[in-house]
């Protein structure tokens, strides 16, 4: 049966939907022996399909994983600077398995890698929730978080959850995002000479694992891949801003 070649790509774990079609867009990808156009459909069944020189295989069982990235490693699978990737840590992960998104090089947290480029998907475009801890330099005053707020209000509609996990002249702030790819956060709080010292992804949507040690993974149980894919929907989430 003839499918898209971007949702191919995905199924057979080779990236997510978003990055299949960047790969078909630069010729990467190639059906019988010619270089593929976006939007061109092929079946695995009857035609050849290649990427980057590889023959595309469909694994017979999905990997779900959860790693806590340790600071220091970058989520591609190779780096030009010589730097580690969080690829390097899977020692016994034999299928191909790509990041869910990425982590910056200085921030530690949970992350998920799978082979599943479907799940991939679902979990990018709907929007997880994501909860870091933040250590700043110096406390956040009333006004501050009020500021904070106000400012968050402008970048998602759902209110900022704020709270301090960990006192001391230099304390740690528990914070969820919806809109976690914008920067904005670390550029407020150097703005008000705040700036972070140190920041950790503690949580996914309500997925948190604070026993799994850094440069760890583990599987990821099938009901933490439904209750991923449920609080990722938009519906689902809706939902959620209702009952609150």
């Amino acid at each position: 049966m003839s499918e898209r070649l971007q949702k191919l790509l995905a199924r057979a774990g080779i990236a997510s939907r978003r990055t299949a079609e960047d790969l078909i867009r630069a010729g990467a990808v190639r059906v019988n022996g010619r270089v593929a156009r976006l939007g061109e459909k092929a079946d695995p069944e009857r035609d050849r399909v290649e990427v980057e020189g590889r023959l595309l295989r469909f694994p017979q069982r999905h990997v779900y994983l959860l790693l806590k990235k340790p600071r220091g490693a970058v989520c591609t699978a190779s780096d030009p600077q010589g730097r580690p990737t969080v690829f390097n840590l899977l020692k016994k992960v034999r299928q191909r398995v790509f990041t869910v998104g990425r982590l910056p090089f200085d921030v530690e947290g949970l992350l998920v890698l799978t082979s599943d480029g479907a799940l991939a998907d679902r979990l990018l475009r709907g929007r997880l929730p994501q909860t870091y801890h933040v250590k700043i330099k110096g406390s956040l005053s009333e006004s501050e978080t009020a500021a904070l707020e106000k400012t968050a209000a402008r970048h998602q509609a759902e209110p900022l959850d704020l709270q301090r996990v960990k006192p001391g002249a230099n304390p740690w702030y528990e914070v969820t995002l919806v809109e976690p790819r914008e920067d904005w956060l670390r550029t407020f709080f150097f703005r008000l000479g705040h700036p972070v010292e140190k920041l950790k992804r503690v949580a996914l949507g309500s997925l948190r694992d604070p026993r799994l040690a850094l440069g760890r993974y583990r599987e990821l149980k099938a009901a933490e891949v439904e209750q991923l894919l449920g609080e990722a929907a938009p519906a689902a989430r809706l939902r959620q801003r209702r009952a609150g």
